[in-house]
């Protein structure tokens, strides 16, 4: 039944999170402007894919969305990558908010605070194979 699942993430700009995933490997595939800027954008990387939207954007699609839409809670994401020291490089300069580790549950992971405020775990495992 399910055939896919992805974040959609609220931002109050998209362009400097474009910029954050970027150095990792995603690209823009689509953007919808909204005045001078992005209102919505889906970025992917293979099947993957991580989708934003301005708050006024969703603010405008529906009185619904509001109280995501003028949350301020951020969404945590976990992603599993094949060398999480390669991403650290990539990603120097950007508020590391947990320092590199190695967990109990078989990973290596750093976790960053992405320009619109939510935090991304990259994640590596030694014991899985890398696509």
């Amino acid at each position: 039944m399910v055939i896919q699942v992805t974040s959609n993430l609220v931002a109050d700009r998209i362009e400097p999170s474009v910029a954050f995933f970027e150095k990792v490997g995603f690209s823009l595939d689509v953007q919808v402007p909204e005045d001078d800027h992005i209102g919505f954008a889906i970025l992917v990387k293979g099947k993957n894919q991580v989708m934003y939207q301005t708050r006024q954007s969703l603010r405008d699609d529906s009185e619904a969305f509001l109280p995501a839409a003028n949350g301020t809670s951020p969404a945590l994401l976990f992603i599993t990558v094949s060398d999480v020291e390669a991403v650290a490089r990539a990603l120097e300069g950007y508020e590391v908010i947990m320092k590199m580790r190695d967990t109990f549950y078989g990973a290596k992971e750093i976790s960053f605070l992405e320009p619109a405020g939510h935090v991304v775990t990259f994640a590596e495992f030694t014991d899985r194979p890398s696509e």
